[in-house]
């Protein structure tokens, strides 16, 4: 693959605060290798940053291997960037040609304000999972493997909804901020197991209530969580949840 250097402009969304107005503010990069992931090259701005005595870009990385979910950047109008199926650390600048514009900002959504900069609460999450996301579990000695016969269907597509990383972008491309794929990630990949049976009908009803409590949007089904889900997790899992709250609805005792 051929390696070049390149020469960039960044608007970059600035916030000192949750409570200061914000705005953009422009940077020029140079020499910046094709190889380069998109956070190495903020890595490299805020060094330069550093040294002429101003205040850092603050944004959120921990594994830098696509795992974790907390490299939350919406870029030219997509979470994540342009490339299908990758969080912002697996983006590399060979995406970008010589003296192209890039803009940068945090997830947009009332639901996750802005901490500083491009750093966002996303901790409605944590309160979802909090509310419901669990299972009964045995804590005595571990059981077989094979001592709960799972469907290979099931199974495969209870770890496809596992997949999901919670970092949001689904809420960010979202016209109504709706965290329904998140939540439905979430609820099918308990649901489709049998160790998730036992909480299986409250535990819809209270991660929705939570949900909801949390202040994000409807789901209007146009599948905009799906088309840039890093880990391309199907909207069929909304589904699931529509019929899984349904049905808890209706048995659950008043």
């Amino acid at each position: 693959m051929e390696h070049y250097t390149m020469n960039l402009t960044l608007k970059v969304w600035r916030q000192k605060n949750s409570n200061d107005k914000g705005r953009f503010e422009t940077y020029q990069v140079s020499d910046i290798s094709s190889e380069m992931s998109f956070l190495e090259m903020f890595d490299v701005l805020n060094e330069r940053l550093i040294k002429e005595g101003k205040d850092p870009i603050a944004f959120d990385h921990d594994c830098r291997e696509g795992i974790c979910g907390m490299c939350s950047m919406y870029i030219n109008g997509r979470p994540h960037g342009p490339w299908h199926a990758n969080t912002t650390c697996q983006l590399h600048m060979r995406a970008y040609k010589d003296g192209d514009t890039i803009v940068v900002e945090p997830w947009r959504a009332n639901s996750f304000p802005v901490l500083k900069d491009l750093v966002v609460d996303r901790a409605a999450f944590d309160r979802i999972i909090q509310a419901g996301g669990y299972i009964s579990a045995n804590t005595g000695n571990a059981v077989d493997a094979n001592a709960m016969p799972v469907e290979k269907e099931k199974a495969d597509a209870a770890f496809a909804a596992a997949a999901c990383i919670g970092c949001g972008a689904c809420v960010a491309a979202c016209k109504n901020s709706s965290a329904m794929l998140f939540l439905s990630a979430k609820v099918s990949h308990l649901a489709l197991l049998p160790q998730g049976e036992p909480e299986r009908k409250t535990r819809v009803l209270n991660m929705v209530q939570q949900m909801d409590k949390e202040g994000f949007g409807s789901c209007t089904f146009t599948e905009a969580c799906e088309a840039v889900c890093p880990k391309e997790i199907s909207v069929t899992n909304i589904s699931r949840l529509n019929k899984e709250y349904l049905a808890a609805g209706l048995s659950v005792d008043k």
